[in-house]
């Protein structure tokens, strides 16, 4: 049978439409033509290549010329074309969880109570819809997230492939002092009852028991169905920052996360309670940038890079628009300070007291000049230039429904292209186009401890593919012009995500 080529547009259609059959038992072969592959590894990339998928994996790949398409195959068009790994952001969420810093999102959170699972899926949705067939959920509503990763896996759903890990253990909820700063003596019955949905038994209780009761507790928590444990290093919020659980207790939890074969990761952000996790055996941490407003160490960079500890930073919020704004922020801030201390100005309106700021009033002045996210942005080009292994964890969340915003949510947390943000935002501070790939791939797929399957295109490993108009090796931004996206061999109709539209529009 010769073989059929079409191009990309059609192709999206035909395979996307035959596959959302519910008779449709195996899948077709199909064979992506003319490409110039970049494999995710870090190499060269291969021009004029040919990648043939058989059901859901790579089943061939090498240069046109000698890589034979099988009779029958569907043939997508890839000359001029490019193509990289399905991306991989290793911290988001998607689920609704409540009240953070902002009373939006406890109203949304009330008026979307009941569809929970169609906010995750909806979310879900939006990042395949921009390329990223693998997320980490590390903080959200766990039965419902367990109930769309297992839709998606069964096929039931369309998405990306999900983990999950449901509370923040040690933390509380979404209305609590750890998570919050909220106190407990007045809350409604509703704020309790979402707080304790959240937290699922791993809340603030553990934070006082003894380590052999903390053993019994983790393991409680693991027969839930989590993928991976995060668990609260440190405080949520940055001052001060309280160290969450002593050494022993970070190490029973690290043991017995690691005796399931799953990974152990933290929020540790301050200089100590980060050391302590690193040392307690941690795989994974998240927002690594973060550090109290304070440098990284020689010591504490050297212990990172030397034990193989993965560091998932928000990016998007350091780099690209995000750190436009920051810089308009600032300015502001300077000429804002700078008249409030025009004593000239001062004595039109009272006769001024020269007294010394308190340490709140320098506090307040060090925030509103943006210095701690300066030091972020800093934080985040040692981690890199030390050598540790960088992939990206975006914070990215679904926000509230516009009746509940004054303002629109910054595009650079929207869940899909907020992960785009961040892989540009890694050369942003000093990455090669070559480098951030390999961090927003393979080092995706090392966090999620599932490289033998993903996060690389290369013979074996699952068809998660993105074939770009143009390469984004000559410029990172062109991650954006996706004339195709592949997850496990399936061509994804984006045009048709979300399919249940809840909060965003198609």
């Amino acid at each position: 049978m010769l073989n059929r080529r079409f191009p990309v547009e059609l192709a999206i259609g035909l395979v996307a439409g035959w596959m959302s059959s519910p008779e449709a038992v195996a899948q077709e072969t199909i064979a992506i033509v003319g490409a110039t592959v970049i494999d995710g590894n870090g190499g060269e990339p291969l021009a004029d290549a040919t990648v043939v998928i058989e059901g859901d994996r790579i089943a061939a790949l090498g240069p046109s010329a000698s890589t034979a398409v099988p009779d029958g195959a569907r043939v997508i068009d890839g000359a001029g074309k490019f193509l990289t790994p399905g991306f991989v952001d290793t911290n988001v969420h998607t689920s609704l969880y409540g009240a953070g810093f902002g009373k939006h999102r406890k109203e949304n959170a009330v008026f979307y109570w009941e569809r929970g699972a169609d906010i995750a899926l909806e979310s879900a949705q939006m990042h395949l819809k921009h390329g990223v067939t693998h997320i980490r959920d590390s903080y959200g509503q766990l039965p419902q997230l367990v109930e769309v990763r297992d839709a998606i896996a069964n096929g039931h759903e369309v998405g990306p492939r999900m983990q999950v890990a449901g509370n923040i253990v040690g933390w509380g909820g979404a209305f609590s002092v750890t998570f919050s700063l909220i106190a407990d003596t007045d809350l409604s019955l509703w704020e309790e009852q979402f707080s304790d949905h959240l937290a699922q038994g791993a809340g603030e209780d553990l934070m006082d028991m003894y380590p052999e009761e903390l053993r019994v507790a983790i393991n409680d928590y693991l027969d839930k169905g989590v993928d991976f444990v995060k668990y609260g290093g440190s405080s949520h919020w940055s001052y001060p920052t309280m160290i969450g659980f002593s050494p022993e207790a970070q190490r029973v939890i690290v043991e017995e996360t690691h005796r399931r074969g799953l990974v152990a990761e933290t929020h540790a952000t301050n200089p100590e309670s980060l050391r302590l996790a690193v040392e307690a055996g941690i795989d994974l941490i998240q927002h690594p940038e973060s550090l109290a407003g304070r440098p990284y160490s020689e010591a504490l960079l050297g212990q990172i890079r030397d034990r193989g500890v993965i560091c998932a930073m928000i990016v998007n919020k350091i780099t690209g628009e995000a750190w436009e704004q920051h810089l308009a922020d600032v300015a502001a801030a300077e000429k804002r300070l700078a008249g409030a201390g025009n004593a000239e100005e001062w004595g039109r309106l009272r006769r001024p007291v020269p007294r010394e700021k308190t340490s709140f009033e320098l506090r307040r002045d060090w925030n509103a000049l943006g210095h701690g996210n300066a030091m972020r942005r800093q934080n985040a080009k040692s981690l890199i230039d030390a050598g540790c292994i960088v992939t990206l964890g975006t914070d990215n969340f679904p926000a509230a429904d516009i009746q509940f915003l004054r303002e629109p949510k910054p595009i650079w947390q929207e869940p899909g292209i907020g992960t785009l943000m961040a892989i540009e935002g890694l050369v942003e501070l000093g990455m090669t186009p070559s480098e951030a790939i390999v961090a927003g791939t393979r080092n995706g797929a090392l966090a999620a401890r599932a490289l033998d399957d993903f996060g690389t295109i290369e013979v074996g490993k699952f068809a998660d593919l993105v074939l770009l108009d143009a390469s984004p090796l000559e410029d990172i931004h062109n991650i954006r012009k996706q004339a195709m996206v592949m997850k496990e061999g399936k061509v994804i109709d984006v045009e048709a995500l979300p399919t249940r539209p809840v909060m965003f529009v198609r």
